[in-house]
């Protein structure tokens, strides 16, 4: 499946070639990354022995081209760099919210497998959704996601604007939680610092707990909430008609719909 061409080394390509290097997956001599103005991930990559924005006819030599770039940017790749390729590579997209059969069809007709992946990938606890009708195009995207975390194949293509939603916007909620409840927390009283050390150690323990466990959530919720006590009244709120379940599937609804827009 080497050489790699990734075109496009933005945070979510960088936290791919940061996941490779640190799980040793492929040597970095076989990777090559097209991007017109390189980030650390790229420049780490590059020191380490990839190719950066090689020479055109270098590209023929590719066998996995990883489609990185911006969603609104990748009919530009293509145009750029289709003609280029050896008509046996296999085209493996993170764009979110384009189409398998667009990307194909702008690809000269080569197989294509699409990917949802979280930045997480970096530090190998990477999430990623993946679909692809060609069984040679999906074994290739397994084969690049696995070292960085967990694969969770999808029979429908149509289903990866629901994991979008779900799982590829879903660690700017987390982010989004420990703010506030670390706003919340001086304004109960606790300074910035403490509230801050507070929150985060705490959802990243609870996270953790979940991830070694293998329990439901719903279990780990009941088993540390006494009834009257101080939990069951924040969760009196946070579960309230008002609460996280409408927001979250508003949320997870509005992700959706602009996935499905993005892609036309």
């Amino acid at each position: 499946m080497t050489p790699i061409l990734m075109l496009g080394a933005g945070r979510m390509g960088g936290a791919m070639l940061d996941g490779w290097a640190r799980a040793g997956t492929f040597d970095a001599a076989q990777l090559m990354i097209v991007d017109p103005h390189p980030g650390e991930a790229a420049l780490r990559a590059q020191a380490a022995g990839a190719r950066l924005n090689p020479p055109d006819a270098e590209l023929a030599a590719a066998r996995t081209v990883v489609l990185a770039v911006k969603p609104q940017m990748w009919r530009e790749a293509a145009r750029q760099y289709a003609g280029l390729l050896d008509p046996e590579a296999v085209i493996v997209s993170i764009a979110a919210g384009v189409a398998a059969r667009d990307i194909a069809h702008h690809f000269a007709g080569r197989p294509v497998a699409r990917v949802m992946p979280t930045t997480a990938a970096a530090i190998g606890h990477g999430t990623a959704s993946l679909h692809a009708e060609d069984a040679g195009a999906r074994a290739r995207a397994r084969a690049l996601f696995e070292p960085l975390g967990t694969v969770v194949d999808l029979a429908e293509e149509s289903q990866m604007h629901a994991a979008t939603g779900v799982s590829g916007s879903a660690p700017a909620y987390h982010y989004a939680f420990v703010e506030a409840l670390e706003a919340a927390g001086a304004a109960a009283g606790l300074s910035t610092q403490q509230a801050s050390e507070l929150a985060r150690s705490t959802i990243v323990g609870a996270a953790a707990l979940l991830a070694e466990s293998g329990a439901e959530p719903a279990d780990l919720r009941r088993q540390v909430t006494s009834p009257g006590g101080t939990t069951e009244a924040a969760l009196n709120v946070l579960l309230g008609e008002h609460g996280l379940p409408p927001l979250l599937r508003e949320a997870v609804a509005c992700a959706t719909r602009r996935s499905r827009e993005l892609g036309g």
